[in-house]
């Protein structure tokens, strides 16, 4: 299980070698995403034509797939740049956003899974649930099941697809399907700012990129990601002025915030 100096040297490994993310992801979250990398010291990159998805995964260190706005091009784009990434050895991160609300991000998600077979998938307690296919509530893009509700269904995820999956809520759960891992740290203003879970997803990219593995790149990730929105929330009047705390933070992040502000353990 990933310690706190191992989550530590992943956020300064990622701010000294500054890796290059490509995301194919939403419209609503791409300048919040953005901003986040750039914020904790990683590099974006949002491109979606498909002409250039091979020249693209040639230069960048992990790629995310984010389903939140889907269309026809993109989803050719998702599977080209992911066969790619995972030619090339790298990090595929996939954020299932909103599967089980309609049959084209379900089946999307489900497909990508099979075809790219991601390292990581990180997604709320209902989208998890909806793509291990169990029968879970999922309201829009929004969860309506927590981690531990959602903790059988993550677990048999990881282990038929062999992968790393992300719970995230007020407590994280990462499992590799053996190991399961529990963050504890974040606020409650975190779900009232749109982007929160799609910001998750890039972090963890990032930090995978930097990584000794995927499940430790998943929790050192998700561990910024809560400390961060925890020095946030002290600054913050509301949601508006926590979107802008949480990028400073994430920008002023060191190793006593992670120490003081989260909880890394086991069930």
């Amino acid at each position: 299980m990933p310690h706190t100096e191992q989550i530590w040297r992943n956020v300064d490994a990622v701010r000294r070698e500054a890796p290059l993310v490509h995301s194919i992801t939403n419209f609503v979250v791409m300048n919040v995403t953005a901003n986040a990398l750039l914020a904790a010291g990683a590099s974006p990159i949002m491109a979606h034509a498909r002409e250039e998805m091979a020249e693209l995964i040639n230069i960048v260190s992990a790629l995310v797939l984010n389903i939140g706005t889907l269309s026809a091009p993109w989803i050719d784009s998702m599977f080209l740049a992911g066969a790619a990434a995972r030619e090339r050895g790298l990090p595929v991160v996939l954020d299932p956003v909103g599967a089980g609300a309609s049959t084209l991000r379900t089946t999307t998600a489900a497909q990508l899974m099979e075809r790219v077979r991601p390292a990581i998938v990180r997604g709320n307690g209902s989208e998890i649930m909806a793509l291990a296919g169990a029968a879970g509530a999922t309201r829009g893009v929004d969860s309506t099941r927590d981690a531990h509700a959602a903790a059988d269904s993550a677990r048999a995820l990881s282990l038929r697809h062999r992968c790393v999956t992300v719970v995230s809520g007020p407590v994280d759960l990462i499992t590799d399907g053996d190991e399961v891992v529990l963050v504890t740290g974040g606020h409650a203003l975190m779900p009232r700012v749109t982007g929160m879970g799609c910001t998750s997803t890039v972090l963890v990219a990032a930090h995978a990129a930097v990584a000794a593995s995927p499940l430790e790149g998943a929790v050192s990730g998700m561990a910024a990601m809560s400390a961060a929105g925890s020095m946030a929330a002290e600054r913050a009047a509301g949601p508006g002025s926590f979107a802008m705390h949480f990028i400073d933070a994430l920008y002023a992040l060191s190793e006593a915030d992670i120490r003081a502000r989260v909880r890394v353990g086991r069930p």
